[in-house]
């Protein structure tokens, strides 16, 4: 009791919510983070968030992949930020499930997008709008999805331009899995992630299914380098250390973009969509898509922003959700992990969005809903 008490006076906006959301799925899951959260045995170094905290999220859903004999079994949480400086600050993650691409009953989207800058959120509401319906509008996105990928991209970022949103200094990156009967196709631009859960003997381990864009990959660094970017730390840039060693081995200062005679933009990704002024200097929008099938061993994968990644590693996130039968117990688990991690390292959270799939035999759902 008294453990719970001390949850209380620390996390207060979780009341608020219970008292005041009309959403059933919302109320629900944010029971579920409230459990785990209140399961704690330790708390966190920095105080809790005021009342204004908000949390979107949805119940668990199912959709069939008939060809495949497959069905996903999904749901999906985003927890905006909580920052003591401006506690009004929007929530800048979206995400998107679009099921039944072009009519088809076998063809199934999930996808998040991490806005940044000033008008991040403007960015990743258009992106998230735009790129999806780009996308379903492909003729050839089942011929050639790689493809349709790289155009619907493409598109979406000379749109995003062309647009009122101002993205001069602001973007969003973006995850997206396409799953087309028994193929999943990974696209990315950024630092959001996908991660599959699969069966390796008696384990469940994590595969990547995708690669983060930042100055920490050599070919990425290589890349930005060649189209004038400075890449340096902040330390680096305030004179506190050398510019010409490359040790970033600390995440709290990670290595960024900047201008050759410029301190700005500071990005810390080197692939988005938006950001026109970094993309003088190779920040791009051009995804890198990973093709897979879908076997046996595929049991579940996970579309999330940086604010889950920043301080837990794809395994890590691997293993909450293979203790869960419900997605949607998933996505709480994660929320409140990486919420709670976050608070024990800095005095703030990053925006938290997630989606979790599992991939069941068809007939077994289908015995499940009619037993």
């Amino acid at each position: 009791m008294e453990q719970q008490q001390s949850f209380f006076f620390q996390y207060p906006f979780l009341l608020l919510f219970f008292a005041f959301s009309f959403s059933i799925a919302a109320i629900a899951v944010m029971g579920s983070i409230f459990a785990k959260l209140g399961c704690w045995n330790s708390t966190p170094s920095h105080r809790a968030p005021p009342l204004r905290h908000v949390l979107t999220g949805s119940s668990t859903a199912t959709v069939a992949i008939p060809s495949a004999g497959h069905s996903l079994l999904y749901s999906s949480l985003t927890l905006r930020g909580y920052y003591p400086q401006n506690p009004n600050r929007e929530n800048e993650d979206r995400f998107v499930v679009r099921t039944n691409l072009q009519g088809r009953p076998d063809a199934h989207l999930f996808a998040v997008f991490d806005g940044h800058g000033r008008f991040g959120a403007r960015c990743s509401a258009f992106v998230s709008d735009r790129f999806v319906d780009v996308l379903n509008a492909d003729a050839d996105l089942f011929r050639d999805p790689v493809k349709a990928f790289e155009s619907a991209f493409r598109v979406t970022n000379s749109d995003l331009h062309q647009s009122e949103v101002d993205d001069t200094m602001s973007g969003t990156t973006a995850i997206v899995v396409l799953v087309a009967g028994d193929t999943m196709y990974v696209a990315n631009v950024g630092d959001s992630r996908a991660v599959a859960g699969v069966r390796r003997g008696g384990s469940v381990v994590a595969e990547d299914l995708s690669s983060d864009h930042t100055p920490f990959r050599k070919d990425e660094y290589e890349r930005v380098r060649q189209c004038g970017a400075r890449v340096l730390n902040l330390d680096q840039l305030d004179g506190i250390k050398d510019p010409n060693t490359q040790s970033w081995d600390d995440k709290d200062d990670p290595p960024r973009l900047w201008m050759p005679d410029e301190p700005h933009p500071g990005t810390a990704f080197t692939r988005s969509v938006g950001d026109a002024t970094a993309e003088s200097i190779g920040v791009i929008a051009e995804p890198e898509v990973l093709t897979m099938n879908i076997s046996p061993e595929l049991l579940f994968f996970v579309v999330a922003s940086d604010g889950v990644f920043e301080f837990l590693s794809s395994q890590a996130v691997v293993d909450m959700v293979d203790k869960f039968t419900d997605p949607q117990d998933a996505c709480s688990a994660i929320a409140a992990e990486s919420y709670r991690r976050w608070l024990a390292h800095e005095p703030r959270t990053d925006d938290i969005t997630i989606i979790v799939v599992h991939i069941k035999d068809l007939l077994c759902v289908c015995s499940t809903f009619f037993y």
